[in-house]
């Protein structure tokens, strides 16, 4: 309110600052929420300052007064006694083990994580479970850690000593004075200290006794990492049977199916709070269906909105721990809502807060150590599902249309120049790209990225193509072309090349329409095959290229189709195609097209049982990928080679020549290996290795290949091959 009146008044803080003779520090605090109640001189003085009518005036007051009221009445009063705990507590039976452990051997323990994870909750139970074990007694403090105002040092200890069995008159009016009291007060009993939603190491450390046998347990939604000489825990979602189990254990005899637990407790999270709320609100409403809200929750835009019930509320609670977080850090925790995938690093970050790499690493700091955010050892973060809505709410709130948007396309722009150019890498005839913001200086560099990052990218070229980006698009999915080599059976390739060819007819682009479709066949031929969907788009890609002159395309065209035609086992016609296509690239100068028809041809002779001649072609082919004066781009020529290698392999097996079989196909496999080329080829070599081996006695070597080429094959997708190729099925 507060700043939407100096807003109106167009003042900035420091204007109102001098106006009002109330310092800037001051009125930050209270814009930002972490002072909910000023003293009314301290009101009354800026209502004057921003001419205030009577009725904004009266406002204003009030919310002041009631932030007074809310803050006194916040504060505990009794003896730190201990909350009951909860009947239906679930799971955690690893948890509880821990803290027990820590506590019954005099330790400190701290359990951090955050909002909604039962933090409280496991801390009451462990401690019920202690309480024999603590017989000088068990006290509870909350420490109001995500409040404006955290529960003072001095007013902590003065509970302490009062739960203790201090007279008022005996506390000390110092902290190091009731700090050495209260020590030396616990020396000699056994105690259990339970400090609840702590705000700092710095409330923390005159709480913590100094030695004998009592412990101390501590939660916080921040890690608390300064804090010396304590055992950590850090707490996660409930997994699913256990969050089913609490949710169940909630509803009592309230019917709900498995499956309908089940769904609920996904759409939670495994998050106790919000468990807890949808049981109470099923419970109380005995005419609602579960199945119904299901369906509510599966809807990403209301499920918050489901998750109060009376004075629970997710939202809220997230909101509190939002409320702790500077001006721009809540910017980045805000805008990282709009990231497509699920996991991001600090790059992105930066690019998203409009702050520099360092300024990112400190506001995702701050964010994980709120448990806003979770990180993991590569250096990648993701939000909780619930948290990530929460922050797209707050986008919506306090962003508007107009800056979400130019946000949006900031972000887009930034993950296609990325992409594009990590592709790139890979593009024989591009060397390396020129584009130094990118910050990606080699080729394994480039392949990191572009897969810990598809999902993030994927996503940009989507938005990119629903809003018109065509040109971006295209040249996004040309960029992938050579890198699929690398990552043959990605599920995304397909789509990627589909929105090319869209972008492609979309800017009337023949020739790079004729191109993506000539993409899209070849995806198709990958393992396992779909020919008849191949022939397809080489047809369409054939009559655009005839219609535009693009020679290169048309032989493409009947390159892909004589590979499709002989997975059809029309052997006549893929020879048919494989010569024409070998002809036209020849003619043109494109040897490393030239030699892939080479290698087609070899196939379809192999298929034909014409292994002698299959193994001439292949020769042929060796020679001409070992000659560095072909013509062939370098890179090619290396990917080519174990390839040809493997074909020589099965063609000397075909043929009886056993040894001669296993050194290519050995040396077919060291070449894969070399490259990183886990793909089906390479599991086929594997697999064909291992029948070899044990065909000549090589019993070991044997099991060891076709354990290699299962797994390859489970790489891949191919459970049925890997079980296939398993050591114990041979």
């Amino acid at each position: 309110m507060l700043r939407r009146h100096r807003h109106i008044a167009r003042l900035t803080l420091e204007q109102l600052a001098e106006a009002s003779g109330v310092s800037a520090r001051t009125l930050s605090d209270m814009e930002r929420g972490r002072s909910k109640g000023p003293q009314q001189r301290t009101v009354t003085a800026l209502a004057d300052a921003l001419a205030l009518d009577e009725d904004a005036r009266k406002q204003l007051v009030e919310l002041a007064r009631e932030g007074r009221l809310k803050d006194h009445w916040a504060r505990p009063t009794g003896l730190c006694e201990l909350p009951r705990s909860v009947e239906d507590f679930t799971g955690r039976a690893a948890e509880v083990a821990w803290t027990e452990e820590v506590l019954r051997g005099a330790g400190v323990g701290l359990i951090s994580g955050p909002a909604g994870l039962g933090k409280s909750t496991l801390a009451v139970r462990a401690a019920h479970v202690l309480r024999p074990s603590f017989p000088d007694g068990v006290f509870f403090l909350d420490l109001f850690g995500m409040s404006p105002q955290p529960l003072p040092i001095e007013e902590a200890l003065a509970m302490l000593l009062r739960a203790l069995g201090v007279a008022d008159q005996q506390i000390p009016h110092d902290i190091p004075g009731r700090a050495s009291l209260y020590r030396s007060l616990l020396r000699d009993r056994r105690v259990l200290v339970v400090l609840d939603n702590a705000a700092s190491e710095e409330q923390v450390r005159p709480l913590l006794p100094g030695g004998g046998a009592t412990s101390a347990l501590v939660t916080s939604r921040r890690s608390l990492a300064g804090l010396e000489g304590v055992r950590r825990l850090s707490l996660g979602p409930l997994p699913v049977l256990d969050a089913a189990e609490l949710l169940n254990g909630i509803l009592g005899d309230r019917p709900a199916s498995e499956p309908e637990l089940a769904q609920l407790a996904a759409l939670c999270g495994g998050l106790p709070l919000a468990l807890r709320i949808i049981g109470n609100r099923l419970v109380s409403r005995p005419e609602w269906n579960p199945a119904e809200l299901v369906t509510r929750m599966t809807d990403e835009e209301r499920r918050l909105n489901q998750l109060k019930a009376g004075d629970l509320e997710v939202a809220t609670a997230f909101g509190m721990s939002y409320e702790q977080l500077g001006t721009s850090t809540r910017r980045v925790f805000r805008r990282l809502a709009l990231v497509p995938g699920r996991d991001f690093d600090a790059s992105l970050a930066a690019i998203l807060g409009g702050t520099s790499i360092e300024d990112a690493w400190d506001a995702l700091d701050e964010l994980v150590d709120l448990g806003l955010l979770q990180d993991s050892a590569s250096g990648r973060y993701r939000f909780h599902d619930l948290v990530r809505l929460f922050a797209r709410d707050r986008l919506h709130a306090e962003d508007t249309g107009a800056e979400r948007d130019a946000i949006t396309e900031t972000m887009t722009s930034w993950l296609l120049r990325m992409a594009t150019t990590a592709g790139r890498w890979f593009e024989p005839a591009y060397g390396r790209p020129d584009r130094p913001e990118t910050d990606l200086s080699s080729q394994e560099e480039a392949d990191r990225w572009i897969r810990v990052n598809v999902d993030n990218w994927l996503g940009a070229l989507r938005h990119a193509a629903s809003s018109g980006g065509h040109a971006a698009v295209l040249d996004c999915a040309e960029s992938m072309h050579w890198f699929t080599v690398r990552w043959l059976h990605a599920p995304h390739l397909e789509e990627v090349f589909t929105l090319g060819a869209e972008a492609a007819e979309a800017l009337g682009d023949q020739v790079q329409q004729a191109t993506q479709l000539n993409y899209l066949a070849w995806v198709h031929l990958v393992p396992p095959p779909d020919p008849e969907t191949t022939l397809r788009y080489t047809a369409q890609a054939m009559e655009l290229a005839t219609r535009s002159g693009a020679t290169a395309q048309i032989a493409w065209a009947h390159s892909h189709a004589g590979a499709a035609l002989r997975r059809l086992r029309r052997l006549d016609e893929a020879v048919e195609s494989f010569t024409l296509s070998a002809q036209m690239f020849k003619a043109v100068g494109d040897l490393d097209a030239y030699s892939q028809c080479l290698s087609g041809l070899g196939d379809c002779l192999y298929d034909q049982g014409r292994h002698e001649q299959a193994l001439a072609q292949y020769l042929d082919l060796w020679a001409l990928v070992n000659d560095d004066q072909s013509g062939m781009t370098s890179s090619v020529m290396e990917l080519a080679r174990p390839h040809t290698k493997f074909r020589l392999g099965m063609c000397l097996r075909a043929l009886g020549r056993r040894a001669e079989a296993v050194t290519a196909l050995t040396e077919a496999v060291t070449l894969m290996d070399r490259l990183q080329l886990a793909d089906y080829l390479h599991a086929l070599a594997l697999e064909n290795l291992a029948a070899l081996l044990a065909e000549e006695g090589q019993t070991e070597e044997s099991r060891r290949a076709y354990a290699r080429a299962a797994e390859v094959y489970e790489a891949i997708g191919d459970s049925e091959a890997a079980n296939r190729s398993r050591p114990d099925t041979q």
